[in-house]
């Protein structure tokens, strides 16, 4: 029986959470071992399982991978949802780091001051309906296909669906005149390993509040 990759981090989103929807899309079960105290992150420390003394970790196929990005590329080519050749590893990996780039703004929202926080949202929302979400819808209609790259599920349909739950998590209104989007969120969404991930009591972690905050500044510190 095959290994279960092991997932390490505190019990919330964060750096995490992409991994945990690529591996769940994929069918793969796995397990997490989550950082709850400072003695926790220690001891990974110590025994030599952070390379970089940092979290993500994820144990997979005898590895202790760091660095999300290399995990993610990892599970990725492994399952088979990173493109046939390299041009369109090429364009998953594009539209890839512009999902990251808003979905970083909103992650870490939650931690912005409150003084600050309207702004926040306020170039959130802009960048949403004026930068990000506008060029995908693009894509889609420029091929007219169920998916963004080689009309075939990969990992670049997977991040933009995640990062568009978190965009109706600030303002469902948002993506109101992106009809493609809104299919391929239901496309993707109702996929039956998708499915799975979305319903409660799965591996999903919720949006991040006070408390998961004051539990995670305990244990990293900052």
């Amino acid at each position: 029986m095959a290994v279960k990759p092991r997932l390490h981090y505190f019990n919330a989103r964060g750096r995490m959470e992409s991994i945990r929807w690529l591996l769940a899309a994929a069918g793969v079960e796995f397990e997490e071992k989550l950082i709850q105290t400072p003695e926790d992150l220690e001891k990974l420390k110590n025994d030599g399982s952070l390379m970089f003394q940092q979290v993500p970790m994820v144990e997979i196929d005898g590895m202790k991978m760091v660095q999300s990005r290399a995990i993610r590329n990892y599970i990725a080519a492994k399952y088979n949802l990173y493109g046939k050749d390299i041009k369109e590893r090429a364009l998953i990996d594009m539209y890839i780091e512009g999902v990251a780039d808003l979905i970083e703004m909103i992650m870490y929202l939650p931690m912005t001051p409150r003084d600050e926080k309207d702004a926040k949202i306020t170039q959130i929302k802009d960048r949403t309906i004026n930068r990000y979400l506008p060029a995908f819808e693009k894509v889609l209609k420029s091929h007219g296909q169920d998916y963004l790259v080689g009309n075939k599920l990969s990992r670049a349909d997977i991040h933009l669906v995640e990062l568009l739950y978190y965009v109706e998590e600030v303002d469902p209104s948002l993506l109101a005149n992106f009809p493609l989007l809104k299919a391929l969120k239901t496309r993707i969404s109702n996929l039956p390993t998708v499915k799975k991930f979305l319903q409660p009591g799965s591996a999903r972690k919720p949006l991040l509040d006070e408390k998961a905050i004051e539990e995670a500044r305990k244990v990293f510190k900052f």
